[in-house]
């Protein structure tokens, strides 16, 4: 597969369809994610990567700061802006609610070990968390976690499918409302 990523190198999806620069999740910058697992643009580590490639698909604790009053909801989005895709690869949507805290331990995104008020949703490839895996020679892939305080919750049914259902990106379009927050973290993953 080496052979594979080298060739397609050049291919990336660009940050351009990322949530965060979706217009319907404009918003202010106002709140801060992080993780003990690793630092703001660096390097994730291998128990957060795919199980294919020899890691442990255990999504990262996460900690963000208060969300702004009037939070109705809490969507986190984690997207690699680097696939050799037309968009960016979707790892994980969930929602959050916004009176379980300020933090989500470790594997609280998985489909086997959803954490107490946190609701997964379909990734690209299937429902949880998806760890990095990309092509081996593709170089080095950023990956967004981006965490977005909504005012209005999204829909329990999308274009005529339970939202755990719905493609991401139908999730995704379905936002409305203003997003009264957001934070973004972003990690780092090649081999």
């Amino acid at each position: 597969m080496a052979g594979l990523g080298t060739l397609l190198r050049s291919r990336r999806a660009g940050p351009a369809h990322l949530a965060w620069n979706l217009a319907n999740f404009d918003g202010p910058s106002v709140m801060t994610l992080a993780s003990p697992e690793f630092s703001d643009g660096g390097a994730i580590p291998i128990a957060q990567v795919a199980r294919r490639i020899g890691g442990s698909d255990i999504s990262p604790a996460l900690e963000w700061s208060p969300p702004p009053s009037g939070t109705a909801q809490l969507l986190v989005v984690i997207e690699d802006a680097d696939s050799p895709t037309t968009r960016p690869f979707v790892h994980c949507l969930a929602l959050l609610d916004p009176d379980l805290g300020q933090q989500i331990p470790a594997g609280a995104l998985s489909k086997r070990a959803v954490g107490s008020g946190v609701e997964v949703l379909r990734s690209a490839l299937g429902t949880g968390y998806r760890g990095p895996g990309p092509l081996r020679g593709h170089g080095p892939h950023h990956y967004h976690f981006e965490l977005f305080a909504l005012a209005t919750p999204l829909g329990r049914v999308l274009r005529g499918r339970p939202i755990a259902r719905a493609q991401p990106r139908v999730v995704l379009a379905s936002a409305v409302g203003p997003v009264l927050g957001r934070g973004r973290l972003i990690g780092v993953f090649a081999r």
